[in-house]
């Protein structure tokens, strides 16, 4: 026996060298272009990164926030990026203008808009909106939103006056500028109002005649809808978002440890106000509620024709 584990030791002493020497797999590099700055809106990405799940998927994952918040779609059509956080509104705008964009995953799986009043105000109902100002950040979509909400509140689109108050919604509204603001984040503007002293009141788009809509989803250019790392990349986010369900204070924890100077009131509350509403399935698609929602751009006249389903977004197999 003393002979034998003798043999072994010296195998094994002759053998390590070379099993040292083997090559380790390395990570495959995957670049995501975020939507805006990051902010609780993108925990599944941050706490995936945090986790270790990206690396444990063989992938190295690098998100990057633009500098220009419309380049994401174009870099990606260009192939100059893997993956690009985007809107479902705008997947459809982008369709028409032909930038080969297919979304491949859902982030935050419900509408983040909401048509936004002071609690304390004349406005209760949506039908108080008649003669009064709304506050907007850009046209097109938003205008889209309101004339829906207000055809199904018995108004018309003439019966409010719309004002383009740039980004400064919550501030507009606070200082009595408009009456009303369309396109303020429910997880985000109502609770910067609530920190000034004011309560805001959320009308929801999906409550009041617009279908149902994915606010944040991954996209991908369609030559690239066959690449392995696409999958694993979703494996890893969904992973991500179940941990954030059952651990929401670690997560956060794990949140402001990779970014501190998001520590404050405005995030943490984000981040409560968010998790309900992130994809627990990012990979499944609903291609009925994409359809309607396709048709829902087509009649507001912001895309002359629907396209098909299969045209703007995949379910990975």
């Amino acid at each position: 026996m003393k002979l034998v584990r003798n043999w072994m030791a010296g195998t094994l002493m002759v053998l390590a060298p070379v099993l040292s020497a083997q090559p380790v797999a390395a990570a495959e590099k995957l670049t995501v272009l975020l939507e805006w700055f990051v902010n609780p809106d993108h925990a599944p990405l941050v706490v995936a990164k945090e986790l270790g799940l990206f690396e444990k998927a063989g992938l190295d994952v690098e998100l990057l926030p633009p500098a220009d918040p419309s380049a994401p779609p174009r870099l990606i059509a260009a192939k100059q990026a893997d993956i690009a956080v985007h809107y479902q509104p705008n997947l459809y705008l982008d369709h028409e203008a032909g930038l080969p964009l297919v979304r491949f995953g859902t982030l935050v799986e419900t509408p983040l808009n909401t048509l936004t009043v002071l609690k304390e105000g004349p406005i209760k109902t949506l039908r108080d909106l008649k003669g009064k100002k709304v506050g907007y950040s850009v046209s097109g979509f938003e205008n889209a939103l309101m004339n829906r909400m207000m055809t199904v509140a018995g108004l018309t689109k003439d019966d409010v006056e719309m004002v383009n108050v740039n980004f400064a919604l919550s501030a507009s509204l606070l200082s009595g500028q408009v009456d009303a603001t369309i396109g303020a984040y429910r997880n985000f503007e109502l609770t910067q109002i609530k920190l000034e002293g004011k309560e805001g009141l959320a009308f929801f788009p999906e409550e009041h005649g617009v279908p149902v809509y994915d606010e944040l989803i991954y996209v991908t250019h369609r030559d690239n809808l066959a690449d392995a790392r696409l999958p694993k990349f979703l494996d890893a986010v969904e992973e991500a978002a179940i941990y954030l369900t059952n651990h929401p204070d670690q997560a956060w924890g794990l949140f402001i440890k990779a970014y501190p100077e998001l520590d404050n009131a405005l995030n943490k509350q984000a981040w409560a106000d968010t998790l309900p509403r992130f994809a627990k399935r990012p990979a499944a698609l609903d291609i009925k509620r994409y359809a309607r929602f396709g048709a829902f751009m087509q009649e507001s006249q912001l895309i002359k024709a629907a396209p098909p389903v299969s045209d703007i977004a995949a379910e990975l197999k």
